[in-house]
């Protein structure tokens, strides 16, 4: 799942929201500066929280083993993943979020996978 709007947009917010309604406890940081957060879920599966903001260099991919990542099962959520594009696969989602005023934020999700559509005609039926 890739996140994309300003700063300041929702991003990490609606991750945390995610990932507590997915089982999470504890804190659940922003990866600003780690670049990842990995958690367990209720369910037994991982999920990785991936920020890419500050990600310039290729190399630091290989380096950091996020290959393995990618091939392995479970939830990945990737803020800025346009600057680990052509390296990350390509997401089942892409969520679009974008300032409306101070409180409020707007999102759009687009499927960019089969799985990625069955999941989302899932949620229409769910929340027509």
């Amino acid at each position: 799942m890739a996140l994309q709007g300003t700063l300041g947009a929702g991003k990490t917010t609606l991750t945390r929201y995610l990932l507590r309604a997915l089982g999470v406890t504890g804190r659940i940081k922003s990866p600003s500066y780690a670049i990842v957060e990995p958690y367990t879920l209720a369910c037994a599966s991982a999920a990785w929280h991936f920020d890419f903001y500050r990600f310039s260099d290729p190399r630091e991919w290989e380096d950091a083993g996020f290959r393995d990542v990618f091939a392995s099962p479970g939830l990945k959520i990737v803020e800025w993943w346009q600057n680990a594009q052509g390296l990350i696969p390509t997401p089942d989602w892409v969520i679009n979020l974008s300032i409306v005023d101070e409180s409020t934020r707007e999102l759009e999700v687009q499927a960019c996978s089969p799985t990625g559509l069955a999941l989302l005609q899932e949620l229409e039926a769910v929340y027509p």
